[in-house]
């Protein structure tokens, strides 16, 4: 049963479950948590990233009953730095100490998932040192393992980790839809600046659409098979 999802600009995606994977980007406790490192440390305000964490784990209980392979990513970088690259070490913030312990250190409890989104057995964890959710990970080995050829993208934040997971499966060749209100950033106009630079040049990089409407289509086989009884 092929579904469809109505997108932006009277556009449709259309995926079939079996070779469909939700990609959950980064959400960790040091980005979402409200006495975490962004609020705490950073002097960030991090309820725009929180506010989206509702739709996030609607889309995931949806996908997960409609059997859609599941990705949860984490950024995160070895205890002793060995990973961290000289742009980031020069910025200083990987590392610093934090209400989680030590900010996007692998092991730290700021690392680790928010409560509720922890991964369901049989579900993919991909930590990467990296933005890029396939940079110098196993996630595009897995991916054509198992046949993937289409991706529903949600997660934080929109301009970094899933602007830069988005363009690379592009190039890869997947076909990416973006939750638009399933992705937060720490300032409204980052996000919106990214939706703009998807659309661009009549939508380079795929499709975006509101959560409802995703989770009508990985509902729709459920609402038939109800109506049908």
């Amino acid at each position: 049963m092929t579904r469809t999802v109505g997108c932006w600009n009277n556009r449709t995606f259309a995926f079939e479950t079996w070779s469909t994977a939700l990609i959950v980007i980064d959400m960790q406790r040091d980005f979402l948590a409200d006495d975490g490192c962004l609020p705490k440390m950073f002097k960030w305000d991090n309820s725009p990233l929180r506010a989206v964490v509702p739709n996030v784990r609607s889309i995931l209980e949806a996908a997960r009953d409609a059997g859609l392979l599941v990705v949860h990513t984490r950024e995160g970088y070895l205890p002793d730095g060995s990973d961290v690259t000289p742009a980031k070490r020069e910025m200083g913030y990987v590392g610093a100490p934090g209400p989680y312990g030590p900010y996007l250190v692998r092991g730290s409890a700021g690392h680790d998932f928010l409560a509720g989104f922890e991964p369901a057995a049989g579900e993919l964890v991909v930590d990467k040192a990296a933005f890029n959710a396939f940079h110098n990970t196993h996630l595009g080995e897995t991916l054509a393992d198992r046949a993937i050829s289409h991706l529903l993208i949600t997660g934080v934040t929109t301009q970094c980790c899933v602007h830069s997971t988005l363009r690379d499966a592009v190039d890869r060749g997947y076909l990416c839809l973006t939750v638009s209100d399933g992705c937060g950033a720490l300032k409204q106009e980052w996000h919106d600046a990214t939706m703009t630079i998807i659309q661009a040049e009549s939508n380079l990089f795929g499709w975006i659409a509101e959560s409802a409407n995703v989770i009508s289509a990985l509902t729709q086989r459920q609402a038939l098979a109800g109506d049908a009884g």
